[in-house]
């Protein structure tokens, strides 16, 4: 198998995105499947990196990357070191960040021989809040061919409660636990206003009813971060779309950080092979 890790682009305020690529060097073009991480997530999280193996043996090639703003540096890619920048991403740099990504697979820069990898056929895998900007790019972004999304969040905002929204003005900022690090996360307040002034860019119901491409829809019924009601309405919207329910999977299908089972989990398995069927189907 071949692989990349590391890359580095630019992404949103210039600050680095770094990205890996997986994929077997058989001298056939190949999709290109870009994944897009969640909220307190990153590229090497838990199962991720078996998960982009078990996609490359499946004839694609795989993009997973670090978004900007996501609390990581290049020299510490697995570990929250700039709160500072966790506190100022907001829904446009994750899309500035993701337009990128897809600039750069598009360009020469981009690593992956031509005979390797088929830039027609070029599909997003978000999980989590990475399923919203995933679903986004999707309708403002002719490249991208097909879209799934895992354990996908259905609308931006609705966990804030109108009550919070003076004090987090007033304060500037709130704080949400990262209880596998013990870590207080910032929220700067210019999340908000950033999801305020480009409401119009970030409704994800919208954007669903605006999707055009095939849409695979993958949650758990034991997700307890993100309520398995949340597929139900990312399918309400478009009738179209197919939904794989995956009984008892949890949001993140199994996995843990770190990771170190030999197999991938039950859950996480059935979400690779449907996904897989998915985005191989014409």
């Amino acid at each position: 198998m071949k692989e990349h890790q590391n890359l580095q682009i630019s992404g949103a305020n210039k600050r680095p995105v770094l990205i890996d690529i997986r994929y077997n060097a058989n001298r056939t073009p190949k999709p290109l499947v870009i994944f897009v991480h969640g909220f307190k997530g990153f590229k090497d999280w838990g199962h991720f990196n078996p998960i982009a193996d078990a996609f490359a043996e499946q004839q694609f090639v795989f993009l997973k990357f670090n978004f900007s703003h996501n609390g990581t540096t290049p020299e510490h890619p697995q570990e929250f070191v700039d709160l500072e920048a966790f506190g100022q991403n907001n829904f446009s740099f994750e899309l500035e960040d993701l337009g990128n990504v897809i600039d750069f697979a598009c360009s020469r820069k981009f690593p992956v021989p031509k005979k390797e990898f088929d830039a027609n056929h070029i599909y997003l895998l978000g999980h989590s809040r990475g399923g919203g900007i995933a679903i986004l790019k999707a309708v403002e972004d002719s490249r991208v061919k097909k879209i799934a999304t895992w354990a996908s969040v259905s609308e931006y905002g609705k966990f804030w409660n109108e009550a919070m929204l003076p004090m987090w003005q007033e304060n500037g900022v709130v704080y949400v636990p990262n209880v596998r690090t013990g870590q207080q996360m910032p929220l700067f307040w210019q999340l908000y206003e950033d999801f305020r002034d480009n409401r119009n860019r970030l409704l994800i119901p919208d954007a669903v009813k605006k999707l055009r491409i095939p849409f695979l829809v993958v949650h758990g019924t034991a997700d307890l971060t993100v309520p398995y009601q949340s597929a139900l309405d990312l399918v309400d919207w478009h009738p179209a779309a197919t939904l794989v329910t995956i009984l008892g999977g949890d949001h993140t299908f199994g996995g843990k950080h770190p990771f170190s089972d030999p197999d991938l989990p039950e859950s996480a398995q059935k979400a690779v092979m449907e996904t897989v069927g998915f985005f191989k189907s014409q």
